[in-house]
């Protein structure tokens, strides 16, 4: 005896309803073939006739009175699963973790949590902070959902999907303005440095640069704390550091830092959205990265996040 499925249950109900295997076609956009195949394949499986058949249609057999009864309870269970779930999926995911680089979180965390709770009030929201090597390592493990960072030059696993471009800095004590806006990448190794340690980044962006320039980076400090230490760091004449604009930007409206664009060639970082492409995707994925990117797309256009240009 075959097993019974759902789709042939619901063609028997349509069929009982309108009393006709023709009839039933049209409203199921089916030849009438089959929907005869799938009644007699239901009745081979009961092994029992479920319609008497005339000229002017089918009524249910005794046998089919019986089973109509338990085919509609069927039909309806399966439509409440299915609005249960399109209900659930449209709520977004119970809790959605978000990490980024320090620049980007100052920078545009507070505007996504916004339109993140508007869109999602049901989720739990949760925002972390690190450098790029441990919001990688956090990807990579499903310790976080999404991550906002600089592209990485080996992206492996990543999914990822560029937001923006914007340009890097060389920030100075205010004593060094005499460097001017802007700073030959040529120039580098005349500067003390304040960098993060080997293996960050920003270091090997830096180190790379003076390769090309066939420079040696004069390294001052070795700083794998916050961007806002490293900053404390060069106002307070310990050295120079590379930073986007958009992280130095008030304190160089507030006069206590210096800060000088890069140029010959002018240096660029992109912000990526990226998710891990071994890890199941959290409920409305595609809902939420829209979100985000809507978001820091209303953050560079407003000019809250200097320096920035959109891609």
């Amino acid at each position: 005896m075959s097993a019974m499925n759902s789709e042939d249950l619901a063609c028997f109900v349509c069929v009982a309803n309108t009393q006709s295997i023709s009839r039933a076609a049209l409203e199921l956009g089916a030849d009438q073939s089959t929907v005869s195949r799938q009644i007699a394949r239901l009745e081979a499986a009961l092994d029992t006739r479920l319609f008497h058949r005339s000229g002017r249609g089918v009524v249910l057999t005794e046998a089919g009175q019986t089973l109509i009864v338990y085919a509609r309870q069927v039909a309806a269970t399966l439509a409440e699963a299915r609005e249960a779930i399109r209900a659930s999926s449209a709520q977004g995911p119970a809790q959605l973790v978000i990490a980024a680089q320090p620049t980007i979180a100052n920078t545009a965390f507070a505007s996504i949590g916004t339109a993140l709770k508007q869109r999602f009030p049901a989720t739990r929201v949760r925002f972390v902070e690190g450098l790029a090597s441990p919001v990688l390592a956090w990807l990579a493990a499903g310790e976080i959902d999404v991550a906002l960072l600089y592209l990485p030059e080996q992206q492996g696993a990543l999914k990822v999907d560029i937001l923006l471009e914007e340009d890097l800095t060389l920030v100075t004590p205010t004593s060094w303005s005499h460097l001017g806006p802007t700073f030959p990448v040529r120039r580098l190794g005349e500067v003390p440095l304040i960098l993060p340690s080997t293996g960050h980044g920003l270091r090997l962006l830096a180190e790379s640069l003076a390769a090309r320039t066939g420079t040696s980076l004069q390294l001052a400090l070795e700083c794998d704390a916050s961007n806002t230490v490293s900053m404390r760091l060069v106002e307070d004449g310990c050295g120079a550091t590379l930073l986007p604009f958009a992280a130095v930007a008030d304190r160089v409206a507030q006069g206590r830092l210096h800060s000088a664009r890069l140029v010959d060639p002018v240096v660029t970082r992109q912000v990526a959205l990226a998710t891990a492409r071994n890890r199941t995707p959290v409920p409305e994925l595609w809902d939420i990265m829209q979100t985000v990117r809507q978001s820091v797309r209303n953050i560079v256009m407003s000019g809250a996040w200097p320096g920035a240009r959109l891609i």
